[in-house]
């Protein structure tokens, strides 16, 4: 059978093949009722479009966006915040037709998405500053915009109060009468374990912002601390993690966590020390994710809205990728969005 072109459809309507193009690609160039004819005989001869790749290629766009994690694409939909954050990206960006793909930041050597996937941008979501995926996508000169993490020079970034989130964690905690606090947050970088220097605890933008909003409030009140990292934001790390700090006779009476998947870890670990949460050991996640209303007790914890973020960070790339092609000037810009406390049942005043 012979393939079935724009030719074949022109011949067949008895136009030009610039007006096939434009029934698909322009259709407000054609009269309703000629668009109708072309699209029918499309159909009829099982014609289905220009290429995409040839029409990208004629437009100077490719019609799609990368978002690159510091995951592998299915632990991060493990991660309810981050479903919720990809969600909203997507629901943004669909009026503009741009497709979205996911980049894992870990892929092998001679397997980078990052350098060979074609796309008109791309967000950055908290992967490290050093991932050879995001240098390659730094070399290729594309729209970037950096979600919870430092931008490169002359790129927009989407951040959380993290700082700001974290001490009022904090201060919920010290006002509740705790004088010793545990902090449970990730470095997949280096050694888990309790840390001498709770400084030093955690790596990366987030886990080393929540750490100082932790500690700035902590030590501003001389209050005892048990620092403890763990490898990843995963129930099982935290809940080994939480064995560290607990399971000692000096232990911390309300613990802080770089989650709610960690403090979940926690909350199971205190059950199987035969503590009781809050009675025993108070416990504050982070991000009130779906999670945090389903375990009992109710987390207490510091919500982030995820999809607000996602749409902020889309809306900036959309923004970064239109200033890509007229050569705008732009000085670069920083959205912050708030995290505020909310308080259920996983916490109360310490034991007497």
């Amino acid at each position: 059978m012979a393939r079935v072109t724009l030719q074949t459809v022109a011949d067949r309507v008895g136009v030009s093949r610039m007006t096939v193009s434009n029934a698909f690609s322009r259709p407000d160039q054609l009269s309703a009722e000629l668009r109708r004819r072309i699209l029918a005989a499309a159909d009829e001869l099982g014609y289905v479009g220009p290429d995409p790749a040839a029409r990208a290629l004629a437009r100077g766009t490719t019609g799609a966006v990368g978002v690159l994690m510091k995951d592998s694409v299915g632990a991060a939909f493990d991660d309810d915040v981050a479903t919720g954050f990809f969600a909203a990206v997507a629901g943004e960006l669909a009026p503009t037709g741009l497709a979205l793909t996911l980049l894992p930041s870990n892929g092998s050597a001679d397997l980078v998405p990052a350098r060979d996937i074609a796309m008109d941008g791309a967000l950055v979501y908290s992967c490290a500053g050093d991932s050879p995926a995001l240098q390659w996508l730094i070399k290729r000169k594309l729209p970037l915009v950096f979600v919870e993490q430092p931008p490169v020079a002359g790129a927009d970034s989407v951040v959380l109060d993290d700082q700001g989130g974290a001490g009022a964690a904090a201060e919920h905690l010290l006002g509740l009468g705790h004088r010793h606090l545990g902090l449970l947050t990730i470095a997949w970088s280096r050694p888990a374990g309790i840390m001498a220097d709770p400084r030093l605890a955690g790596d990366g933008y987030v886990s080393t912002e929540r750490v100082a909003g932790w500690l700035d409030v902590i030590e501003a009140a001389g209050a005892r601390v048990t620092a403890v990292q763990t490898h990843t934001n995963s129930e099982r790390d935290a809940y080994d993690g939480a064995l560290l700090m607990l399971d000692r006779d000096d232990r911390p009476t309300g613990v802080l966590c770089f989650s709610d998947l960690m403090a979940w870890g926690v909350i199971h670990a205190a059950h199987d020390l035969g503590l009781r949460v809050p009675e025993d050991v108070s416990v504050v996640g982070f991000d009130d994710s779906p999670l945090a209303s389903r375990i009992r007790p109710a987390l207490t914890t510091i919500r982030q809205d995820a999809a607000a973020k996602g749409r902020a960070a889309a809306s900036a790339l959309t923004a970064a990728i239109e200033r890509a092609r007229t050569d705008e000037p732009h000085e670069p810009q920083q959205v912050r969005l708030p995290a505020e406390l909310v308080v259920r049942l996983s916490t109360a005043p310490p034991p007497s």
